[in-house]
């Protein structure tokens, strides 16, 4: 490009582009330093590009090339939840469970509102390893953190179907009693959109948090959905360590805080309206398709076919 030149013109006096004779010659390629190279990688598949090519005296992109010549591909590492031996045959049998009942009414899985409360921070989550800025110079972008005024909301969303239910905020402390008067009288009022038959006919799924498992949280579920509630302690109980289960969790929060958190948060104000506007978002990506449910009937059956493990390679 012309700054380049201009650049290079200022810098060296010439309009070419001088080459470094030394490092050509480090990095002419033979069939020993790709096999060195290989070599390298397949000792320690997480060594760094640039650690090697410093290494075997090349550059980066030399040691890239070999590498992509070799049908090698550079993947990111996936977190996963931690799970313990008693989760396995828990996580299989509730999986099965779910397909069975989708095999005798294929629409069961529109019949259950999966639930969820995560915490939303000023500072939201910022990975600078896939935050980049393109310059033809260095323009130094920081990105705020530490800020001495914080403050945080614990927000509950539900999903069924392709429906957004909420968001709803609730205390950040939340407990047995709080819960309880948000399922008698909050629940109900954010259901109202959806067809009576819906409502009439769901299911309640939430997790083994210490506020869904009190007592009196429990005799309220049984009192008004019967036998048609899914948690610790219910009727159907939900395989405990399964983020990678609830729509929630693998998939809803994480878009939602992308979109929150594209810049800086004012205030607590504009925290919370940028939560409302992200679930409103999500909503119109939702609109007139199935993905949720094609996703959750291909995690169920991987997680049988694991026998309740990790199954997210195979996704």
């Amino acid at each position: 490009t012309f700054i380049r030149t201009h650049q290079r013109l200022l810098e060296t006096g010439s309009l070419q582009v001088v080459k470094n004779d030394s490092r050509r010659n480090r990095e002419v390629r033979t069939v020993e330093f790709d096999e060195d190279v290989l070599q390298r990688f397949d000792q320690n598949p997480r060594l760094s590009t640039r650690a090697v090519a410093s290494e075997v005296g090349a550059s980066n992109k030399t040691v890239w090339t070999v590498l992509k010549e070799n049908s090698l591909h550079p993947y990111h590492i996936q977190k996963v939840h931690a799970l313990v031996p008693d989760d396995y045959p828990e996580r299989a049998q509730f999986s099965q469970w779910i397909l069975t009942k989708i095999e005798q009414s294929p629409n069961f899985i529109d019949k259950i509102l999966f639930s969820d409360e995560s915490a939303f921070t000023r500072e939201g989550i910022f990975n600078t390893r896939n935050s980049h800025v393109w310059d033809y110079e260095n323009p130094h972008e920081i990105v705020l953190r530490g800020y001495q005024d914080r403050f945080s909301v614990n927000v509950w969303a539900g999903i069924i179907g392709n429906k957004i239910i909420g968001p709803y905020l609730l205390p950040n402390r939340l407990n047995g009693p709080i819960y309880l008067t948000f399922l008698r009288e909050t629940l109900p009022e954010l259901l109202e959109e959806l067809p009576v038959e819906t409502r009439v006919r769901m299911w309640l799924q939430h997790d083994g948090a210490p506020a869904h498992f009190s007592n009196i949280v429990r005799e309220f579920l049984n009192a008004n959905y019967r036998r048609r509630w899914i948690g610790r302690g219910g009727p159907v109980s939900w395989p405990p360590r399964s983020p990678d289960l609830n729509p929630l969790d693998f998939f809803l929060w994480g878009r939602m805080k992308t979109l929150v958190y594209e810049t800086p948060i004012e205030n607590e104000m504009d925290l919370v309206a940028r939560i409302e506007a992200a679930a409103a978002a999500i909503q119109e990506e939702l609109h007139g398709v199935n993905l949720l449910r094609r996703s959750l009937m291909n995690r169920f059956e991987l997680c049988v076919r694991v026998q309740g493990g990790h199954f997210e390679h195979l996704l």
